[in-house]
């Protein structure tokens, strides 16, 4: 009968345990691959992986806290946190002091004696439940993107060399489902986002007029270009009855789709209050106090409205806080249209005044937001009001089309290759001969 070899017997031990071992990670990595794919929302795939890691690592609690670069006071979040028993949540100084680490060092952290770690031990109390951890860094392409952590081991057994070994891999491979997810998940609200921009873009054209009613003896062009798919600019022009056409140009506080509601918002209401055929300057006046009730208090709207009547060649107008339009007559004066009151949306109650201008024969009045007068060149230098005076002067005999199509065509050689900043808009009126 032959002896047996100790140093035999120990290396087959070692050897089993090892295959054992491989085959555990295998089965993990495994469970894993199969039950998620980079399809299902992110909030799910975090899921599965923290429930594997807590039934394949046998321990109390997981957590996976992915990075939000945008936050720079708190960047990494807690997703998903999933618990085998009764464990608190972490105390909350432990928790920043952890993330802090792994953000610092991006590296495997084991601890198996928590209330003696000298990294640790002073923000650890006697309630604190963690008695031991392993947190591992989640890559994508040598960046960090986020940390799996797991917390205390079940029946008092304490984290190794192969737990960490094994998250690790776990962390590797599944940081890139994780990612891939993240990314789908951007692309789809991407997706939605443009249809819904585009659905608001033709909204907000379908709220501006079609086309002008046919006023004998006035020319009336218009046209607006937003600085996003949606702007905060509007114009408008309603028949009020056979004598009267209310017109208006308007700009509300800041830019894309929360300006394009509110001013849908501002529009739908002047057209309600214009057809109640009430003074000029007690429109806007109901206009800025149903503004001010029903927005936010940084939100707010420069408004200059105007009923003109053709039969008398007179122009009622209030100017709520927009730039001041201009009335350029034939025999070369120009005349700016200052009269009315503060903007619409700041202070409920305020009065408003109006003015009473006359219309003669090829007299001109110009309407423009202040993405007009305010662009900007590559300089930050402003086109300015003086300059486009100056502009239109030099046009005055055209028609509002013409004139328009010009503004808009010296607007953009000035600005060269800067960006537009805001909505550019203009209503042009003019009285033929």
């Amino acid at each position: 009968m032959m002896n047996e070899n100790p140093n035999q017997n120990n290396s087959l031990l070692e050897e089993n345990k090892r295959l054992r071992t491989a085959l555990s990670e295998l089965s993990i990595l495994n469970d894993i691959a199969t039950t998620i794919n980079s399809t299902q929302p992110v909030e799910q795939i975090v899921d599965i992986i923290v429930k594997k890691c807590v039934k394949h690592l046998n321990v109390e609690q997981g957590a996976i806290m992915l990075l939000d670069e945008s936050d720079k006071e708190k960047p990494l979040h807690t997703m998903i946190r999933e618990q085998q028993s009764s464990l608190d949540l972490l105390p909350y100084r432990f928790d920043t002091q952890l993330t802090g680490w792994m953000l610092k060092n991006q590296v495997p952290l084991l601890v198996n004696n928590l209330k003696e770690d000298e990294r640790f031990k002073e923000l650890i109390d006697k309630t604190t439940p963690i008695e031991s951890f392993l947190s591992v860094p989640l890559r994508i392409k040598n960046k960090m993107r986020g940390i799996l952590t797991v917390f205390n081991k079940l029946s008092n057994e304490k984290f190794t060399s192969n737990d960490q070994k094994l998250l690790s891999i776990i962390a590797s491979q599944s940081s890139q489902i994780i990612e891939n997810a993240r990314l789908l998940e951007e692309e789809r609200n991407l997706r939605m986002m443009q249809e819904e921009m585009r659905v608001a873009k033709q909204t907000q054209i379908n709220l501006l007029p079609k086309e002008f009613p046919d006023i004998s003896g006035y020319q009336i062009a218009a046209r607006t270009i937003p600085a996003r798919e949606v702007g905060g600019d509007s114009y408008d022009l309603i028949q009020i009855d056979d004598k009267h056409f209310a017109f208006c140009l308007g700009d509300v506080s800041g830019k894309g789709m929360p300006a394009a509601m509110l001013m849908a918002n501002l529009q739908a209401t002047l057209r309600s209050f214009t057809i109640t055929g009430n003074l000029c300057k007690d429109i806007i006046a109901n206009s800025n106090d149903l503004l001010y009730n029903s927005t936010e208090s940084s939100k707010f709207a420069t408004l200059f409205y105007g009923i003109l009547n053709p039969e008398s060649n007179e122009i009622v107008f209030c100017n709520a806080g927009h730039n001041n339009p201009f009335l350029f007559s034939a025999d070369g004066n120009v005349k700016e249209l200052k009269t009315g009151g503060l903007l619409l949306g700041c202070l409920p109650g305020s009065k408003y005044e109006e003015e009473k201008v006359s219309i003669n024969r090829n007299d001109l009045i110009v309407i423009f937001s202040d993405g007009i007068s305010e662009a900007m060149n590559e300089n930050e230098e402003e086109y300015g009001e003086e300059r486009l005076k100056e502009f239109i002067s030099n046009h005055v005999d055209e028609s509002p089309d013409k004139i328009i199509e010009n503004i808009l065509s010296d607007v953009k050689m000035f600005v060269g290759k800067a960006p537009q900043w805001d909505d550019m808009t203009l209503l042009i009126i003019k009285r033929e001969e």
